[in-house]
């Protein structure tokens, strides 16, 4: 048995969940996800509870168990509370600022970047080297962030790039004077 997908997932008050076949829809006060899930794997409501059973002991079956136990804890948890994200960005003259629909990155490249918000994220950016993601979908939000860590990675030399706040980056001790 999955140790994962054998948790219930608790459903908080002002949640709603409606099953129907295999997909799930979930409503809060952050708005509605929708998600359909494998066959294989069905979910059951008991009171104030989601439980996630699987058909069978298959590995097929076994291995969606307990990803689709933590897809609906997201998704409920997303809907209730919502999901954030931190970067930071690191070096002379890197900064981001919110273009209307869009977010543009200044981080050593002759133009700046523009990265169209996907519709469910929200951006903050309380300082010029700081950007704050939120979102109900964990996974567009996830996405997302990674998307704008990959314009400029952080490198080992000098660290310079973008970040994940708390993001441990290993240096490397550059060349040595003769």
């Amino acid at each position: 048995m999955s140790r994962i997908g054998k948790l219930p997932v608790e459903i908080p008050t002002g949640v709603e969940v409606k099953i129907e076949g295999n997909t799930l829809t979930v409503k809060g006060p952050k708005g509605v996800l929708t998600k359909t899930f494998p066959d294989g794997v069905s979910i059951c409501k008991d009171e104030n509870k989601l439980n996630i059973e699987r058909e069978s002991d298959s590995k097929e079956h076994r291995s969606f168990h307990g990803l689709v136990r933590s897809l609906v804890a997201n998704m409920v948890k997303g809907v209730n509370t919502g999901f954030d994200r931190q970067l930071e960005i690191v070096g002379v003259g890197y900064k981001a600022a919110k273009k209307g629909d869009s977010l543009e990155l200044q981080v050593g490249y002759s133009n700046p970047v523009l990265m169209k918000l996907p519709k469910d994220v929200e951006v903050e950016i309380p300082t010029p080297t700081r950007v704050i993601l939120k979102s109900m979908d964990n996974e567009v939000l996830g996405d997302f962030a990674a998307k704008i860590r990959a314009v400029r990675p952080p490198e080992p030399y000098k660290g310079k790039g973008i970040r994940y706040v708390g993001e441990h980056i290993r240096r490397k001790a550059g060349k040595t004077a003769k």
